[in-house]
């Protein structure tokens, strides 16, 4: 594992760097890591050494259908070793149905970014985010920073702060 600075005209998708400078402006601890491509939550905790498959903050975009609303976009964020439950979702959501976004709705609303890479900052896309409350249980959180060879670490308390999700039961 090589642990670095990312520099300037970087090999990454531009949104790694972004992320990077809004927690240099927040001055919140992080640390970075470059790695073999990954896609899924077990793969990354396999490689991410010091860092457990459930400190990963997975993120997912789904579509939300309302039945007065419309449908919207959003982000719902949780433990690399839970499933959302879907039922509980769209309780909460008052949602009519939810389903996954697809691949190419994913690189439209995050700007290229690929499934398996999306960050769970998804207020940088204007999306808003809906988290479980037990990721919060960990100290520190670890995802794939919008590249599937880039991940960042960070503390979930600053996470918290710089997001600012809903949070509540969704597993």
């Amino acid at each position: 594992m090589i642990r670095y600075k990312l520099m300037e005209n970087s090999k990454y998708h531009e949104m790694v760097q972004k992320i990077l400078n809004k927690l240099k402006e927040s001055n919140c601890w992080h640390e970075t890591f470059e790695h073999e491509p990954v896609r899924t939550s077990e793969e990354a905790a396999k490689i991410r050494i010091g860092y457990s498959l459930k400190q990963g903050a997975k993120a997912i975009i789904v579509r939300v259908k309302r039945s007065k609303t419309g449908k919207e976009f959003m982000m719902l964020v949780l433990p690399g070793d839970k499933r959302f439950d879907a039922t509980k979702v769209k309780k909460l959501l008052k949602a009519k149905d939810i389903r996954f976004a697809t691949e190419d709705e994913v690189e439209k609303l995050t700007r290229g970014v690929q499934v398996g890479g999306v960050p769970p900052f998804g207020n940088l896309f204007g999306m808003k985010v809906l988290v479980d409350k037990s990721l919060f249980a960990n100290e520190k959180i670890i995802f794939n920073a919008g590249d599937h060879r880039f991940s960042i670490a960070m503390y979930s308390k600053d996470y918290k702060n710089s997001v600012k999700p809903v949070i509540d039961s969704i597993i």
